[in-house]
């Protein structure tokens, strides 16, 4: 069975059993998918493969985040946060249909989708740090926090329940919650007394999230 059915298969049993039972925007990957489809399926006739579509998502974050971190004056180029983050997650649903539905899955595709994910990651929290009226700290634990939750989806698998995608703060809603940021903070909307607070407070619900990844495979395990 391919790493990414077998994968899939184990997520539908930790379901069954009722563990992933808080909410995220993940659900709706689904539906976002279905659309891609047609897209997906002439990729793959002239010959795209699933590991060039995340190594591609990879870099255009790396990009947009450099550009933010160096030329952090010019703050409409926030705006790039919210644009990459949606074409991130075409990509990563691209590359997933690639792997699952063209026959590309691969040990290799495994490893570059979760660390491409984290690089990617990485690459558009950290640039906020520079701000002054975000606390650069908590810049930092928030994308420590996000690792970390990424890190406890990823050992489901070897907990026996499958790759965990619980909430409540999983990739899709911190790429939401950081679009949002990003585009008050390019307004210049965010009042001075709560800036500060933001991105602790996403620390805060990354760890929550990963509490309940590593909850949900010891109940997994258990069972």
């Amino acid at each position: 069975m391919p790493l990414v059915e077998c994968d899939r298969l184990m997520y539908s049993r930790c379901q069954d059993r009722g563990i992933n039972e808080m909410p995220t925007l993940y659900a709706l990957k689904p539906a976002f998918q279905g659309r891609l489809r047609p897209l997906v399926n002439r990729l793959a006739a002239i010959g795209v493969t699933a590991n060039s579509i995340t190594i591609l998502a990879a870099l255009m974050s790396i990009a947009a985040g450099t550009s933010i971190a160096i030329w952090h004056e010019w703050r409409s180029l926030l705006l790039l946060v919210p644009v990459v983050m949606f074409v991130r997650m075409a990509l990563n649903a691209v590359d997933g249909m690639l792997a699952r539905e063209h026959g590309q899955a691969s040990t290799l595709g495994m490893y570059l989708n979760e660390l491409c994910d984290v690089v990617s990651d990485l690459a558009l929290i950290l640039p906020f740090a520079v701000f002054p009226q975000f606390s650069p700290w908590g810049v930092v634990a928030f994308a420590l926090t996000a690792v970390l939750t990424e890190f406890a989806g990823v050992l489901g698998i070897a907990a026996g329940i499958g790759r965990n995608y619980a909430g409540p703060f999983g990739k899709s809603d911190r790429a939401l919650a950081l679009g949002v940021v990003a585009v008050l903070c390019a307004a210049g909307l965010w009042p001075a007394s709560i800036a500060p607070l933001v991105f602790p407070a996403m620390a805060t619900l990354s760890l929550l999230t990963a509490i309940n990844r590593i909850r949900a495979g010891l109940i997994g395990s258990a069972s």
